[in-house]
């Protein structure tokens, strides 16, 4: 059973429609990265979403999908998002959030190792910091950087999530993206 959300946006179809088409893809996606070659029989798959922000013209929600195989030690869940400004009616990537040229990708990777430390989250191997595609959502004056099951950390500490106030990016945020809006303090 596969949940998703239908977007409803009544200003403008041509940009429902886009919407609709990426989360319907996305969703496609994580099927298919659950399935994929496995060579084993699906038992369940369940798929959920959840709304992460919906105000200031920014709609941020994440897509999750459990899958357990037949005979597997445990159930794998992946997560994705997509962050759409509804503003610029546009689906946001995480540099798109940012200064052109600033280190956002260094100011990020320095907030989630201290996280790290600071939570004594065990890793698999040395943290090397954010890629510039990692997943992200917004929520209210939040930027949580995620990383997927096995990606950094042991299976057991599950889906590390890295809360970043919007208040320690403000000097690189570019102030036209959604980011920016969610700093304002009103």
């Amino acid at each position: 059973m596969v949940y998703y959300p239908y977007v409803f946006f009544t200003e403008n179809n041509f940009w429902e429609n886009k919407m609709n088409e990426a989360i319907k893809e996305q969703v496609k996606k994580l099927i298919s990265d659950q399935v994929g070659d496995m060579p084993t029989t699906v038992e369940e798959m369940r798929g959920f979403y959840e709304i992460k922000n919906n105000q200031r013209q920014i709609l941020s929600l994440s897509l999750s999908n459990y899958t357990y195989h037949q005979k597997a030690a445990h159930g794998m869940t992946y997560i994705k998002s997509l962050n759409f400004d509804l503003e610029k009616q546009k689906i946001c990537k995480l540099e798109d959030l940012f200064i052109p040229g600033s280190d956002y990708i260094k100011r990020i990777s320095s907030l989630v190792n201290i996280q790290i430390h600071e939570r004594d989250i065990p890793l698999l191997d040395d943290f090397n910091g954010i890629q510039p595609n990692q997943d992200f959502y917004i929520a209210d004056k939040t930027l949580v950087i995620y990383f997927q099951l096995y990606e950094i950390t042991p299976y057991y500490v599950g889906l590390p999530m890295f809360p970043i106030s919007v208040f320690d990016l403000t000097d690189i945020i570019d102030e036209s993206s959604p980011l920016s809006r969610m700093a304002v303090n009103n």
